[in-house]
């Protein structure tokens, strides 16, 4: 791993790293908040009882564009501080861009249509189409970030739908979690079940794609690095407190631990590429970076927008706390 601060600094500050971690901080901060909606979406296929979709429904609704913006703060933060990175790395997987561009919108609008009608086949047409969207999206932005670090040309990769697979389990775990808190009894048997299963494949996944860097990939000095073996250490208590808590009924607990398994994840990507930003040419994160100058006004911005930002969606949160009545639908 390359020393830090061997670009522009700003009173101490590494300006370069600073951004590297801030473009996948915002990448994570979407997967963990939309990933949420993803995973109440996954859940809605499963069910069959109309409370319980009601009460999916009831809960997405005031929160999922909300999380978008973080999608696009990342797509703009990477413009505005890796211009040549974000030109050839949205251009290179140009169908996979569509693709999730696609399943985003899908899921968007779907329950928008479900809602406008009673007919049980228009209802039933547009609740697949929930599904379809909430599953296919985190899919494919697992492939996309698989590709990225390994730095194919590629779009289907085995890897990439490895990662893609466990992204749509995360998902669930997200989506499980955050539902129980939006339950006031609680989740029953199968929903609580469906919440362990997700969680095991994930770990599962997750130990087959750090295993394939390693003996595959040729990343073993990369992964044996201690960030990258405390990562996965952080995933596995993560995982196992989830389902302590999940079982308890702890759901808030549960929740974080689901979160912190989607950090490090996200984490995880970061500390394999780094100091490399886009492996299929070889890019480092110093030379993509644009001018010192770009760097200390983008950092300005940073450290005034970004906290209204949190601040915003700590109190959008608070606002929609608490169980939701499935009465209330969409």
């Amino acid at each position: 791993m390359m020393p830090l601060a061997t670009g522009p600094t700003w009173y101490g500050v590494p300006l370069v790293e600073l951004w590297f971690v801030a473009i996948f901080l915002t990448l994570a901060m979407f997967l963990w908040l939309d990933g949420t909606n993803f995973g109440m979406g996954i859940l809605y296929g499963l069910v069959d009882d109309h409370e319980t979709r009601e009460r999916i429904l009831a809960a997405v609704a005031p929160l999922w564009d909300g999380a978008e913006v973080w999608l696009v703060v990342f797509g703009g933060a990477l413009f505005a501080v890796f211009p040549d990175v974000y030109g050839q790395l949205f251009s290179g997987y140009y169908l996979l861009m569509f693709a999730i561009l696609g399943a985003l919108i899908l899921r968007g609008i779907s329950p928008e249509f479900l809602e406008q009608r009673e007919d049980a086949t228009w209802r039933r047409a547009w609740g697949i189409t929930l599904v379809l969207g909430s599953t296919l999206a985190p899919f494919f932005l697992g492939m996309f970030a698989a590709n990225w670090l390994l730095g194919t040309t590629a779009t289907i990769t085995l890897p990439g739908i490895v990662v893609g697979l466990a992204l749509v389990a995360i998902s669930t775990v997200e989506g499980t979690a955050y539902l129980g808190m939006k339950t006031a009894a609680g989740l029953d048997a199968r929903l609580t079940r469906y919440g362990h299963l997700a969680q095991v494949s994930y770990l599962v996944l997750a130990v087959v794609c750090v295993s394939y860097l390693a003996l595959v990939a040729d990343m073993m000095a990369k992964v044996l690095h201690p960030a990258v073996l405390s990562l996965v250490g952080v995933t596995v208590v993560a995982g196992v407190a989830y389902s302590f808590y999940l079982r308890a009924g702890q759901y808030l607990a549960a929740f974080v631990g689901a979160g912190v398994q989607l950090f490090a994840l996200i984490a995880l990507v970061a500390v394999l590429l780094f100091p490399v930003i886009l492996p299929a040419t070889g890019l480092g994160v110093y030379e993509a970076a644009v001018s010192t100058l770009q760097l200390k006004m983008m950092t300005v911005v940073l450290g005034i927008f970004l906290p209204l930002v949190l601040v915003y969606f700590a109190v959008l949160y608070n606002a929609f706390s608490g169980s939701v009545d499935p009465a209330e639908g969409y």
